[in-house]
């Protein structure tokens, strides 16, 4: 019965989504309504349609779970983010529309050459397909357990059905589709949020004010650690690990940045980018609210909790809470998964097709055109294939928290990227192009060996500052590799 009505929900929201396709690819499916959405798009659309791109089901499921371990200290992360949103919208919006680029990966060309522009395109694809397989692995790991387990199918299975219907509803106008079904996938998963909060508080029997002072009152109300420099958690690592993680992962990111590309004018995706960002504290306040309110619940129903903490709330909410908050649960996850999911395998097949097949928007033939959406097609359907193959692997490697996987990743993989960018933007300096990418590779294995000598030699953990050091490391090694006059 269970499986039944959860398969209902997906359904149902699937045919929503496959209508928004519909609609949006009547007007035109080519290359320029794929990658650029005609540079038609409403900012006010987009700052809602990024919030459901940002926040995945692995922030639905993972934010809640990390209050058990880490209280509600990721809000220092939080706070550090609307900063690096700041520097996004001044600093790296007006470069990319002065440019006027499709993909935001031919800046590096223009200010380092051919070799340094592949070299950012190649380590996009690497970071985004791998953190993009990671958060729908968790998703799909759920509903197999909530559902298809049940009826014996195999993960394989579900995995590839959840990547057939992202591709159904995305393959022909790519970016001018995805920013309406996540527009709505926003909605859903922040209505879903506030509906499980409720419901609860409900079975706590606690009123607004019961809710907030239950939550004041909990030992894992914590938010800020200043007195701890040696932990991962320290106020300073945090919210300056959380600056330049969005600046990274949104700013220098193709999927993040597509959307914003959409729009017409610089104003316009200023005022975007600073709305979302605004949008990211409360949003993120409520979900370790959430958590906090689980643990609460949990205690006084003497629930003994899994011992994976991304498992905490699917096990609630499936088990403790009944049928209403089991498909409120389901559809905000499930909204929240494709929301991000979708974007990244436009994302992909964009900066694939543009980057390094060298693919442009509008073609002066029609014969042109139609080569290219053949060719862009088949890309799309390869990326597809390679998600499902990458999803299978973390399946079978594991992680206790994939959030916290999915921002160590990025230290490693968009460092790189950080000191390209901030490298050519504040100095006059001409690295030799041809060497680049040795530096891009070198300073991640440099980055690796330090973080093992700080925990083995001095027993300190490093965090997320692990992004800086690799961007510092890069930004040294292209001046050590500077053009001699």
């Amino acid at each position: 019965m269970q499986s039944a009505f959860i398969l209902i929900i997906i359904a149902v929201y699937f045919a929503a989504l496959m209508l928004i396709s519909y609609l949006t690819s009547r007007k035109g499916s080519g290359n320029d309504a794929f990658f650029r959405a005609n540079k038609s798009s409403k900012w006010y659309v987009v700052a809602v349609a990024m919030i459901g791109t940002s926040i995945s089901g692995v922030t639905f499921v993972s934010v809640p779970g990390m209050v058990r371990n880490l209280d509600m200290t990721y809000m220092q992360m939080v706070f550090g983010f609307f900063f690096g949103y700041l520097v996004i919208a001044y600093v790296l919006l007006p470069l990319y529309y002065r440019l006027n680029l499709t993909t935001i990966y031919g800046y590096l060309d223009q200010r380092y050459g051919p070799k340094s522009y592949k070299t950012g395109a190649w380590f996009f694809l690497l970071s985004k397909i791998v953190g993009a397989a990671a958060r729908l692995y968790l998703v799909a790991f759920i509903l197999q357990t909530l559902v298809f387990d049940a009826w014996g199918i195999p993960f394989v299975v579900t995995v590839i059905g959840i990547i057939l219907i992202i591709w159904l509803y995305s393959y022909k106008s790519g970016i001018k589709t995805i920013i309406w079904t996540d527009w709505l996938q926003t909605i859903f998963f922040i209505v879903a949020l506030i509906l499980i909060v409720w419901q609860l508080a409900q079975r706590l029997d606690l009123d607004l004010g019961g809710v907030v002072k239950a939550i004041g009152e909990s030992p894992h109300s914590r938010i800020f650690v200043f007195d701890d420099w040696a932990s991962t958690q320290n106020f300073f690592k945090q919210f300056f690990s959380g600056m330049f993680i969005t600046i990274v992962m949104t700013g220098l990111d193709q999927d993040q940045m597509q959307k914003n590309l959409t729009i017409r004018t610089l104003k316009d995706a200023q005022k975007n980018v600073v709305s979302y960002g605004l949008a990211f504290a409360p949003i993120n306040f409520l979900f370790l609210c959430l958590g906090v309110l689980l643990l609460i619940f949990a205690e006084q129903n003497a629930i003994t909790l899994p011992v994976v903490s991304d498992n905490i709330l699917p096990m609630i909410a499936s088990e403790h809470l009944g049928p209403l908050v089991l498909g409120i649960f389901v559809a905000g996850i499930v909204a929240a998964a494709f929301s991000s999911a979708d974007s990244a395998l436009t994302a992909l097949t964009t900066s694939f097709c543009v980057d390094i097949l060298h693919m442009k928007a509008v073609t002066p033939t029609k014969e042109e055109e139609r080569k290219d959406i053949r060719t862009r097609r088949i890309v799309h359907v390869a990326i597809s294939a390679v998600f499902v193959l990458i999803i299978l692997l973390i399946e079978a490697i594991g992680s206790d928290s994939i959030i916290n996987a999915i921002y160590k990743l990025a230290s490693y993989t968009y460092g790189p990227l950080l000191g390209l960018y901030f490298f050519g933007l504040y100095t006059k300096v001409k690295p030799t192009d041809k060497y680049v990418p040795w530096v891009a590779i070198a300073a991640p294995v440099l980055c690796f060996v330090t973080e093992v000598s700080m925990k083995q030699w001095f027993g300190y953990q490093v965090g997320y500052e692990l992004l800086l050091l690799n961007g510092l490391i890069t930004g040294l090694g292209l001046w050590a590799i500077r053009l001699r006059r």
